[in-house]
């Protein structure tokens, strides 16, 4: 019989990480700052007619430094 436990532990992961990533979109608007992510000065916005583009280049760089400072705390050993 095959065991299953490396595909239950994975999954069980996945959804703790996606459970605490929609509890942090639900209480962003909350959070002092998370309000200003999309409005950075360095996001690109193109409005033309009934098109529009968005880019947050600026937001990006912001939550992948944020996220990697998390992390590295997080699993530093």
């Amino acid at each position: 019989m095959t065991d299953f436990s490396g595909a239950g532990r994975f999954l069980l992961i996945n959804g703790l990480v996606l459970a605490a990533l929609g509890a942090l979109l639900v209480l962003a608007p909350r959070i002092p700052g998370f309000d200003r992510l999309g409005r950075l000065p360095g996001d690109i916005l193109v409005q033309r007619g009934t098109v529009t583009v968005f880019v947050p280049i600026v937001s990006s760089i912001v939550i992948s430094v944020l996220l990697t400072i998390v992390l590295n705390l997080i699993l530093r050993r």
